[in-house]
């Protein structure tokens, strides 16, 4: 695992033992930075479900102004915080369920949802971004999950979610309207 492009370029990142983590793959996270590469800089992002950190990190390394990083795990923020060091980051860590921290309603430009598979959390925390409108106008929300689940309909304000697929994995887009 492995910063792709910015400032961090090649750094290698710290993997969690176990399965209790799974983090992004290389291939997977390049494609979603392909996607919103342009919407990255100067933003204030939220890694929620952080795991060890690299969807952060990655739009830290792109330019990003901000990044908070939520999990309910303390090994996860530990990894987070030494990932962050080993880049030369700074980043602000959360130890929180998601949905807590979403009830808090700060707002975020750019939204990374990767909860573990399964779970349900995903669909939760869509529904939770958009009841506490947290989401800036202008702000993208970027969803994974495995290929045939299915997120709940968000309403007008937001624009048509753009899917792709890739392998068993899918990443869902939503931008909200400005």
């Amino acid at each position: 695992m492995r910063v792709i492009s910015g400032s961090c370029r090649g750094r290698r990142l710290l993997e969690p033992a176990g399965n209790d983590v799974r983090p992004t793959t290389d291939q997977v996270k390049e494609a979603l930075f392909n996607i919103v590469q342009f919407d990255i800089e100067g933003r204030k992002v939220l890694d929620l479900f952080a795991g060890t950190g690299q969807l952060g990190i990655e739009a830290l390394s792109r330019g990003a102004r901000e990044c908070v990083f939520v999990d309910s795990s303390r090994e996860s923020l530990r990894l987070v915080r030494e990932n962050l060091r080993r880049c030369g980051l700074t980043g602000r860590t959360e130890q929180s369920d998601a949905l807590s921290f979403l009830r808090r309603r700060e707002g975020f430009d750019l939204i990374f949802i990767d909860p573990p598979y399964d779970s349900g959390l995903a669909a939760e925390a869509v529904e939770a971004v958009k009841a506490f409108d947290i989401l800036s106008k202008g702000g993208i929300m970027v969803v994974e999950s495995r290929r045939e689940s299915v997120l709940p309909e968000i309403g007008p304000e937001y624009g048509a979610a753009r899917v792709y697929r890739y392998g068993k994995i899918k990443l869902t887009v939503i931008t909200r309207g400005t």
